[in-house]
């Protein structure tokens, strides 16, 4: 969230293009005049705004010297693979979040209780570990559309492996999980749009397929 008073639009440093912050990502020199970015937008110190992109940020570093050094007005040293260490950033800052979501009472996990909460009518995403069993996965798209009574179903989170969920919950086998409505649930939601929007991935509506990541089911 922008900074009270700050304003709620910046200028792409490589576009040009004006757009809300929500859109944009902040990168910051360290001490050492290395650029790091400021996915939370709190670090001091001047800002270089640039669209939340993956190919935004490879454009950005291929082009430093234009984007972070006049940005900056100063020597700003990029290591290479900068728009891949943002996507790892934002795939821990989902990751982080699943387990405050569950401590907050809005995340259940294991393929019978998935099944439960979707007959409880309360469930607002589904979480597949992306090496999941296809027949499972398939079996719980399917309790999916006889349990869900809105128009357009729930999201449905396949970024993950199995070992990633398993340490982001500090449990084993972690392979299903349905989210329940709740403020915690919809930041884990919207953290996970900001990280497909950032790999510009197009959306898929076949939930059974392997390559679905993140899809209406």
């Amino acid at each position: 969230m922008p900074r009270k008073n700050e304003p709620r639009e910046r200028k792409c440093a490589v576009s040009q293009q004006v757009l809300p912050v929500d859109r944009l990502i902040r990168f910051v020199l360290d001490p050492d005049g290395q650029v790091v970015p400021d996915l939370k937008r709190t670090l001091p110190g001047r800002g270089v705004w640039v669209t939340a992109t993956q190919e935004a940020v490879a454009k950005a570093e291929k082009d430093r010297k234009r984007v972070f050094g006049r940005g900056f007005k100063a020597e700003a040293r990029v290591d290479p693979g900068l728009a891949e260490r943002v996507a790892d950033l934002m795939s821990r800052a989902a990751l982080q979040a699943l387990p405050m979501t569950r401590k907050a009472g809005g995340l259940v996990t294991g393929f019978s209780k998935v099944e439960a909460a979707l007959r409880g009518g309360n469930v607002v995403g589904l979480i597949h570990a992306c090496d999941a069993a296809e027949d499972g996965v398939r079996k719980l798209a399917a309790a999916a559309s006889r349990e869900q009574k809105t128009a357009n179903g729930c999201p449905v989170v396949r970024l993950f492996d199995s070992t990633q969920l398993d340490l982001a919950l500090g449990r084993s086998n972690v392979i299903h999980a349905a989210l329940l409505a709740g403020p915690a649930s919809e930041n884990f939601l919207s953290r996970v749009r900001e990280l497909e929007a950032f790999r510009s991935r197009p959306a898929k509506t076949d939930t059974g397929s392997a390559g679905s990541a993140f899809a209406q089911d």
